[in-house]
Order: C-alpha cells, then sequence, then structure tokens
C-alpha cells in the first residue's frame, strides 16, 4: 500500500474507526456512528472508503452525524453525477465533487478536525493508496470511483478508482496506530435481485469481490458492526436516505446493548 509521507499513524490513537464502501448504503454509516457516539465511544482516526470516505469527511469537519443528511435532502443521483458518452465509464463525479467542495468546510484532507486515511486503488500502478493530505473533495471521488460506472479520476497524472477494488473495509490501515477499531461494514453480501444489463452485473461483480476482500479485514477490528436489512435499495435512491441511517442507527444501538447485557464490555 502507498501512504503519503507525512501521515497520522505516527501517533497513538485510542479508537479508530474502520468505513466500508457501500453507495446508497452509507447513509447506515451516519446512523451508527450517532448510535456510538451516544455511547460515548468517540473515534480520535478515521479509515475509510468509497460512501465511508463521504460520510466520514462530513463528521470530520464537524458535523452531528444525523446532520449530514440534510446535505443531501432533495438531491437525487443526476444533481451529482452527469451521464456522459460512454469512454472511460458511464458517468463523470465532476458534479459531485463540486457538490463536496461546496458543502464540506475543509478544503483539504489534514485540515479536517479529526484525521482521516482515504482509501483509492491507483489504476495505474496497480495499487492501493491511502490518502492523507491533499485536496478532500477530489480524493474523496477518487475513492468513490466504481470502475465502468464512473470515469477514473486523475490526480497529479495518476488514475484513480474505488478503493474497494483492494481492501472494502480498511481496517488493516489503522490497526497498527490504535488501541481499539470499531469495524463497520454497510456493504454485508445477500441473494439479492440484480439486473442484467452494464450496470446491474458490474455492480453485482463488484460487491462479491469486496465482500471476498472484507473478510479477513473483520477479524483485525475489536467491534464490528453490520447493519442488516439494507439490501433491495437501489443506488439511485438517495430519498431513502434518512431510512437508511435509521437502520445503522437502530442496528449499532441493538447490538451494544445486547454485548453490554451479555458481556459486560462492548469491546472483543
Amino acid at each position: 500500500m502507498s501512504i503519503d509521507a507525512k501521515h497520522p499513524m505516527k501517533k497513538r490513537y485510542p479508537i479508530g474507526y474502520a468505513l466500508s464502501g457501500g453507495f446508497i448504503k452509507g447513509f447506515a454509516h451516519l446512523g451508527v456512528m450517532q448510535a456510538l457516539l451516544e455511547h460515548d465511544i468517540h473515534p480520535n482516526i478515521l479509515s475509510a472508503v468509497s460512501a465511508g470516505a463521504v460520510a466520514a469527511a462530513f463528521f470530520a469537519d464537524g458535523n452531528e452525524p444525523y446532520r449530514v443528511l440534510d446535505y443531501f435532502k432533495d438531491k437525487r443521483f443526476k444533481d451529482l453525477t452527469r451521464f456522459i458518452v460512454p469512454k472511460r465509464g458511464l458517468f463523470d463525479l465532476t458534479d459531485f465533487t463540486e457538490f463536496l467542495r461546496e458543502n464540506i468546510k475543509a478544503k483539504k484532507i489534514q485540515d479536517l478536525k479529526i484525521p482521516l486515511m482515504i482509501n483509492a486503488t491507483d489504476l495505474d500502478n496497480g495499487q492501493s493508496t491511502c490518502f492523507t493530505r491533499g485536496n478532500l473533495a477530489e480524493r474523496i471521488s477518487a475513492s468513490c470511483c466504481l470502475p465502468i460506472l464512473f470515469t477514473p479520476v486523475c490526480i497529479n497524472g495518476v488514475h484513480y478508482v474505488d478503493g474497494g477494488i483492494f481492501s472494502n473495509l480498511p481496517v488493516a490501515t489503522i490497526r497498527g496506530c490504535c488501541d481499539k477499531v470499531v469495524a463497520i461494514n454497510v456493504s454485508p453480501l445477500a441473494p439479492e435481485k440484480y439486473k442484467l444489463n452494464i450496470i446491474g452485473i458490474a455492480t453485482r461483480a463488484y460487491h462479491l469481490m469486496f465482500t471476498s476482500n472484507s473478510l479477513h479485514e473483520k477479524d483485525y477490528a475489536d467491534l464490528f458492526i453490520e447493519p442488516y436489512n439494507l439490501e433491495g435499495y437501489s443506488n439511485r435512491e438517495l430519498e431513502k436516505a434518512e431510512e437508511i441511517f435509521n437502520q445503522g442507527y437502530r442496528t449499532t444501538n441493538m447490538l451494544l446493548n445486547q454485548l453490554l447485557s451479555e458481556k459486560g464490555s462492548i469491546w472483543k
């Protein structure tokens, strides 16, 4: 893995959150984080990929998780993406990048209130890359850039795509610098229906790959949270954001209360 020369792993942190990818299901991250905060489990560092990077960035910018939903209110998929004549992808993320620039106060990763490590895939050199510095909106878009669906994001002459290709649950990225790691996976594999078209097939194939490379990561976590009943949501259904948020919130509260009742501790 390629990591920026100046990165936050040189310090020691009590608690870190690792947030998975998951497209529209990423709103469940916000619900999970809201419940964790209400149980006084606050992150000192964040590691995130794709949709998790979006949730993590808004939170690290100083927003309460439930307040992040306001930024997406009345937004539609076509408001954040632009269909293009297929050459490198079906959609362009320029509008999404601009949305992030307009709504996140921090312009660089290092300006966030909580250290954030954004995982993306270096398509040109075939390696996982962890961004800890630089243009925030641009690097979030790179981490979210699902191949075929979106045009690769070019940063300093290098093309980047979704970080989930190498690791869709980036626990290992912060395991060495944290006393405790909370892993949140909002993209569990389910035998859901999918459309037999280019987008449906590609998305399903990526989902299988992302699930496979996440299996071993959860074993490194001290607390693993995986919201259920998230299958069936279309990646275009931004209007379901609050519903998805609530599912993550309820699941986490139930899990934490169960662990405290049965073990007296939430930690492994």
